[in-house]
């Protein structure tokens, strides 16, 4: 049984062009003792990953010239010599690009998903996966929302920000996003609900665009991009504000270069509390986040906003488009045409 995927054929300077990337086939190995294998479905395609494609210290390592590039797949079980995974379950683990995978207890995420029939396959990788996972732990956990918060949400029509922005809305929190383009803006006030929304490429002061948002302060600000929002945000936070840290987008392709931070002192003016956090450490909330957000998206209360691509082929592209910010909600790749999707 042949294997083919995607590994890295040299270091991306700056955006990642297709080049970086190539097509291999390589023999699917035997199974040891406590091994599931999957015939993979879907991936899901996040922005974090383009930190492990420099040779840098990050909270996973670098992939290595030639190695398989990583990403979240959901997958078919074909084999399994673990007890908790039969022939024709779905397995969830941190993997990679490729058409099989050979998942071990110790991976990332490894988990035995039961996929139900009212829901998009899909639904399982995007809003109902870690990216719905991530924006309720670092919203609840992390960022102790509460009823009545005035919430910003930055990269708001992504993958991670359109469902943390829908979940504080349903705690009963005002919420404003910020977004890159006008129509993102739309879909996030119009689709998702959010109280407002901010295109910050429009602003020419961001500082002045957050004080007509929130005149009284921002509780708690959900930062998925870091950078010039970030240094924005602190000096308009409420005292004793919170801001679960997500990610830094505006980073990660000059991983070398930050953005500098000029208002950090703000954390002591107003007593911040600014937490980093990998949603997968929160590992006794995950059952309790699925149960939500599946109940959310089956009675329409959450919108879960896709966009997918088809064919092992197209995942260099589709990672390339959202770390150009060209995507709206969760990127996601099917490696067959008969995966169940959201319209778009």
């Amino acid at each position: 049984m042949l294997n083919r995927r995607i590994v890295l054929d040299h270091r991306p300077s700056g955006l990642p062009t297709p080049d970086i990337f190539r097509v291999e086939e390589v023999a699917v190995p035997e199974l040891t003792e406590g091994q599931v294998l999957l015939r993979n479905r879907i991936f899901a395609i996040d922005p974090a990953v383009r930190g492990m494609l420099d040779d840098v210290k990050s909270y996973m390592p670098p992939v290595a010239i030639g190695g398989l590039i990583p990403t979240m797949v959901l997958g078919e079980v074909v084999r399994s010599r673990h007890p908790d995974f039969r022939e024709g379950d779905y397995g969830r683990a941190f993997a990679g690009w490729e058409t099989y995978s050979v998942l071990s207890p110790s991976q990332v995420g490894f988990e035995n998903v039961h996929v139900s029939p009212d829901l998009p396959m899909t639904a399982y990788m995007g809003a109902c996966g870690w990216s719905g996972i991530t924006a309720y732990v670092g919203l609840k956990r992390y960022g102790e929302m509460r009823d009545g918060d005035e919430v910003l949400v930055s990269a708001a029509a992504g993958a991670v920000g359109s469902v943390a922005g829908q979940i504080a809305r349903l705690s009963g929190c005002r919420v404003v996003g910020t977004v890159g383009a006008a129509d993102k803006a739309r879909i996030v006030t119009e689709t998702l609900g959010f109280d407002a929304a901010i295109d910050y490429r429009a602003e020419p002061d961001l500082g002045m665009a957050l004080d007509r948002a929130f005149p009284d302060g921002i509780d708690l600000y959900f930062d998925n991009v870091g950078g010039a929002t970030l240094d924005a945000a602190l000096p308009r936070m409420k005292a004793f504000g919170r801001i679960p840290v997500c990610g830094m987008i505006a980073n990660y392709n000059q991983q070398t270069e930050p953005f500098p931070i000029r208002n950090l002192w703000q954390m002591v003016v107003n007593r911040i509390t600014m937490r980093g956090f990998l949603a997968y450490e929160a590992a006794d909330m995950v059952h309790e986040a699925e149960a939500a957000l599946a109940g959310w998206i089956r009675s329409g209360e959450l919108i879960a906003l896709e966009n997918v691509a088809t064919g092992l082929e197209s995942a260099p592209d589709a990672f390339i488009r959202l770390m150009s910010g060209q995507t709206t909600g969760k990127t996601l790749v099917r490696l067959d045409q008969d995966v169940s999707i959201f319209p778009n």
